[in-house]
């Protein structure tokens, strides 16, 4: 799937001021995009530590010098880095999962040794459990974003700078209803996204000590703003509840150019294109306004779920993604895993996630929640059985199952594994528990 890219610096001089029902046909007709679910895609941050030293605060020098060597790296996904240096690689879309699992392994191979060469290694957590947030890019963009970000605290900076997680790219599904119907779908990824959380989280560290919640990642996006991290609205339909949720979500900034953007205050898009801005917005700003939004689910034409923290280890990743696309690919899952979460939303109350009891549960307690261990646990089984089902090798199938076996049998998360050595610096001292 494809990442978020900054297209035009600023909208063409030519470009047709966008009108407020124009923004909401195309929000409409561009968010669920729908059909039989093919495709799936994985986007994969990394934080890269130094590989003897990981407590270390690698320098901008090294940071910089380790970007170039990887660009010059053939890759399948694209590559991007983050504004603290994280590297990101963003799957093309792929006709299967193995297709997805072969490409993005070739490429990890490939990344790992060219900062092997470096004596740098990437390091799959939630939240860097040692680093205060330094932003390495120097750009118009998170200029602007950090400006928006710190009005409603230190959350902003923290997120942009030492998070990671794995974000699972899946068609929006069939038009009609069923367990392949978009509609279910989104409902699923708001319920199961909770599960997903407890079930891989990983941060429980930052600053050197512990945070008191298993995934400080998923703390940090439920306190990153408002509204800009909250799912919409669940009263109306999945598309006039994203058309609403983006145009009266507040701008983040405007572009313009090289220049300094603009970072307005309190003007929702819907305001702009009544005459609220500095100038007229056109699509590519309703288009570059959906980039700045981060619901735990994002309709980009297919869904994106970007609740699930950075995985520890060689495979970590593909088990969040091999998981989440079993569950909602295989229509017997999918079946399956709805009747085991659908209980949730009473716990989950009328709030949307990620602010509300159940998310909140997921992201502080992990699986020692008795409610998320169970649904965890029958999520896991019907992966398992479903895996074989759309051609999961056997590698992909025991990683699953050791992962369950680890973890998810015994109501744990790899939160709570001792430091290791992704969390644990080799020499000097240790993490504050």
């Amino acid at each position: 799937m494809p990442p978020d890219t900054l297209g035009q610096h600023g909208p063409p001089l030519e470009a047709a001021p966008l009108g407020e029902e124009e923004a909401e046909d195309l929000l409409r007709g561009i968010c669920f995009k729908t059909g039989p679910p093919r495709t799936v895609g994985v986007e994969l941050e990394w934080l890269i530590h130094d590989r003897e030293h990981p407590e270390t605060a690698v320098s901008h020098e090294r940071l910089r010098a380790a970007a170039e060597a990887v660009r010059a790296t053939p890759l399948d996904a694209a590559l991007t880095f983050e504004p603290g240096g994280q590297l990101e690689l963003s799957s093309q879309p792929a006709g299967s999962l193995m297709a997805c699992v072969d490409a993005t392994a070739a490429d990890l191979v490939s990344v790992r040794e060219t900062l092997g060469r470096a004596e740098l290694t990437l390091a799959g957590l939630g939240v860097d459990p040692w680093q205060v947030p330094r932003r390495l890019l120097q750009e118009p963009r998170y200029d602007a974003m950090e400006a928006a970000l710190d009005r409603s605290g230190s959350a902003g900076r923290a997120m942009m700078c030492t998070s990671a997680s794995v974000q699972v790219c899946l068609d929006a599904g069939e038009e009609e209803p069923g367990p392949l119907g978009y509609g279910r779908r989104w409902q699923l990824g708001h319920l199961l996204g909770a599960v997903l959380v407890a079930a891989f989280a990983n941060s429980p560290y930052r600053q050197g000590r512990r945070t008191g919640w298993k995934s400080t990642r998923q703390a940090l996006w439920a306190d990153l703003d408002p509204a800009r991290s909250l799912a919409p609205q669940s009263r109306l339909s999945p598309r006039d509840a994203w058309a609403a949720h983006v145009l009266d979500t507040s701008v983040m900034c405007v572009r313009n150019g090289d220049a300094p953007w603009a970072v307005p205050v309190g003007l929702s898009f819907r305001d702009w294109i009544r005459g609220g801005g500095p100038r007229p917005p056109v699509r590519a700003d309703l288009d570059y306004h959906v980039t700045t939004l981060f619901p735990p689910v994002r309709p980009r034409g297919h869904l994106e779920l970007r609740m699930i923290d950075a995985q520890s280890g060689t495979d970590g990743w593909l088990v969040p993604l091999a998981v989440t696309t079993a569950l909602f690919d295989d229509p017997e899952a999918a079946e399956t895993v709805y009747r085991a979460v659908k209980p949730l939303a009473e716990t989950a109350g009328p709030a949307p996630a990620p602010r509300n009891p159940l998310w909140a549960a997921a992201a502080r307690d992990g699986l020692s929640d008795p409610e998320l261990a169970t649904a965890a646990a029958a999520c896991f089984r019907a992966a398992l059985e479903a895996l074989p089902r759309i051609g999961a090798s056997d590698h992909v199938l025991g990683t699953v199952a050791a992962f369950h076996d680890r973890y998810v049998a015994r109501g744990r998360c790899p939160a709570d594994d001792p430091p290791g050595p992704d969390t644990a610096p080799l020499h000097g001292k240790g993490l504050v528990r």
